[in-house]
């Protein structure tokens, strides 16, 4: 950030490290043998019972907060292990429309399927409830019932593990283990169920549960379904944030209901009829990092107050701006350059693993979304340039004539493409080349059909906070 004044150095250290050191990594690794062969014994013996965790609270997007259970490393670990075995074990008895925690099933399959779906028809009825606190309430007396009288392939000692995780609990399930997300999964198993029995089609991830049919008599059914699943299970529909049942059709098709709508939201999505794209809160958070980096890179610094925390554009002010640019594409490549991309959209390399925000939303269809994001970015560079002109101007005056400040919005794409910077060690790059959206989505989309989701997308996009 080429700031002088920068504030000292702190290093932060988890707040549950001071509770015990058995939330330390360091210390487990150093102490891995005694505490494997202590948690071992008391697994023989059926005494084992987790630790209470660590609460910790983090602000959800409506305001509130959500209260997340951080467990001792040698308990999670327990959790990590159990979950995995219950889930090969199990996987092949949940619906094909369940799409949650499985390595058989993401978030990204569930969005092929429904935009699938949606654009045979030009109007579907959709049936979308959303249900209040749906991990805090699980009754544990229907959860039980769940394991016990749908055949689930669960072994003594799993059982034992599930409830000592549940213990001291008067419902639900800790967020923030992954026992927990095969136990939501059992939870939903009857749900599921009696949907598919209605003969809709639909998608759920966790909680998240989209319904679409044709027929309005079995969407309306599905009204039913859920609520008898909510007084059985102890999950209360959330009335306010609940959609209901709406008529989804294409732009211009008259509707014969009052609620009728053109797209849907799913898992960061926004789905229509002809199109996939990113929803509109999630665009709004891409632009909200991008204009950060814009402003760390080209405006906090000349913001500081002190002259010696100002860099002189005699020196190296093209510097700063192919930092902010590198950062911003890193952003939204990962760690690919526009050298690598070109060359792969060619057919001049085989395979690319995609590691940047666009690797979270590989199915985006909508182009006109994806050009609107590139030009909002090639219009806020030029704001932040101006911005940074005129903080300049005060001290060293105007650097209008110079690159980067001498361009408009018809030649910044174009000089910065052409021109190039001398990195020390790299030679000459196309430091500047402004990334684009639109050129990264190319990308992975010839991948995706080339090799499929798995292969280009970023590992971790399934855990996503959709």
């Amino acid at each position: 950030m080429r700031l002088l004044n920068s504030p000292k150095k702190y290093i932060h250290i988890p707040s549950e490290w001071n509770e015990s050191k058995l939330f330390n990594p360091f210390y487990i690794i150093k102490h891995v043998k005694y505490i494997s062969k202590r948690i071992y014994a008391k697994l023989q013996d059926g005494s084992y019972v987790p630790h209470p965790p660590y609460m910790r609270t983090i602000p959800k997007s409506n305001g509130k907060e959500r209260s997340i259970s951080i467990y001792q490393i040698p308990d999670d670990a327990i959790s990590r292990k159990v979950f995995s075995q219950l889930l090969s074990k199990n996987k092949h008895r949940f619906s094909g429309l369940s799409y949650a925690y499985r390595d058989d099933r993401n978030a990204h399959y569930a969005i092929q399927d429904i935009s699938q779906d949606l654009s045979k028809y030009p109007r579907m009825f959709l049936s979308e409830f959303d249900f209040s606190d749906f991990f805090n309430s699980i009754s544990h007396d229907y959860l039980i019932a769940q394991l016990d009288r749908n055949s689930f392939s669960i072994s003594q000692a799993e059982r034992a593990i599930i409830q000592a995780f549940l213990k001291n609990r008067s419902g639900g399930v800790p967020q923030g283990t992954s026992i927990s997300l095969f136990l939501a999964n059992i939870a939903c198993w009857d749900l599921d169920r009696n949907l598919e029995r209605e003969g809709v089609r639909f998608a759920r991830y966790a909680d998240d549960t989209l319904i679409w049919s044709d027929s309005y008599e079995r969407i309306c059914a599905t009204f039913n379904i859920m609520h008898d699943f909510s007084l059985a299970s102890g999950v209360s529909i959330n009335a306010v944030k609940s959609e209901g049942i709406s008529l989804l059709s294409e732009q211009g098709y008259t509707s014969e209901i009052k609620k009728n709508k053109t797209s849907v939201n799913f898992l960061g999505y926004n789905i229509c009829h002809t199109n996939v794209g990113i929803k509109e809160s999630s665009v709004n958070n891409i632009k909200k990092q991008v204009s950060y980096l814009l402003y760390k890179n080209l405006l906090q610094p000349l913001m500081d107050g002190s002259d010696n925390a100002r860099c002189n554009p005699g020196h190296d002010d093209e510097g700063a701006f192919a930092s902010a640019i590198h950062q911003v594409r890193r952003y939204a490549y990962g760690d690919l350059s526009e050298f690598t991309l070109t060359n792969y959209i060619k057919g001049n390399y085989k395979h690319l693993q995609f590691k940047g925000v666009m690797s979270y939303y590989p199915l985006v269809t909508n182009e006109a979304q994806l050009k609107a994001l590139d030009q909002w970015m090639v219009s806020t560079i030029l704001n932040v340039l101006n911005l940074r002109n005129n903080l300049l101007s005060s001290v060293y005056g105007t650097q209008a004539s110079k690159f980067p400040y001498n361009l408009d919005a018809s030649s910044l794409v174009k000089e910065c493409k052409r021109r190039r910077r001398d990195i020390k060690g790299k030679g000459l790059i196309k430091a500047f080349e402004i990334p684009s959206f639109l050129r990264i989505n190319k990308a992975i989309r010839i991948g995706i059909k080339n090799e499929g989701i798995l292969a280009v997308v970023n590992a971790r996009a399934d855990s996503y906070d959709y």
